[in-house]
């Protein structure tokens, strides 16, 4: 699964929209080269856009090397590519910008990318 695919599983999970009744932000999501726009209204995903662009605007990135990307998405995790905090101390996660949104929303960050994993391993079987 892609980013692409976070509307439709964010956006009807009641506990993740009150996990991020407060967070309004446009994300960068980086996966290596490849670029994904994401804005995030009160908790849900109202837009997905991929890149390239040509100057994003946005209140925060997320950069993730691919491997580990792949890892995070595998069903079963290897230790250190399983949570964004441990790719963050593995260096293989890199947040720029304003981090306010990201360390106050982290459990809804945690979890609404997780559910690529789950999508992931669920589109794998």
């Amino acid at each position: 699964m892609t980013p692409e695919d976070l509307p439709g599983l964010v956006n009807n999970d009641p506990v993740l929209r009150r996990w991020g009744r407060f967070l309004d932000a446009d994300v960068m999501l980086a996966v290596g080269a490849e670029e994904w726009l994401l804005r995030l209204r009160n908790g849900a995903v109202e837009g997905v856009r991929r890149g390239p662009f040509l100057m994003p605007s946005w209140t925060l990135a997320i950069r993730i090397e691919p491997a580990a990307w792949r890892d995070f998405l595998s069903p079963e995790p290897p230790p250190g590519r399983h949570d964004l905090m441990a790719l963050l101390r593995g260096r293989e996660l890199r947040l720029e910008g304003n981090l306010h949104p990201f360390m106050s929303h982290l459990l809804w960050f945690k979890a609404a990318l997780a559910r690529l994993r789950g999508a992931h391993s669920e589109s794998a079987a």
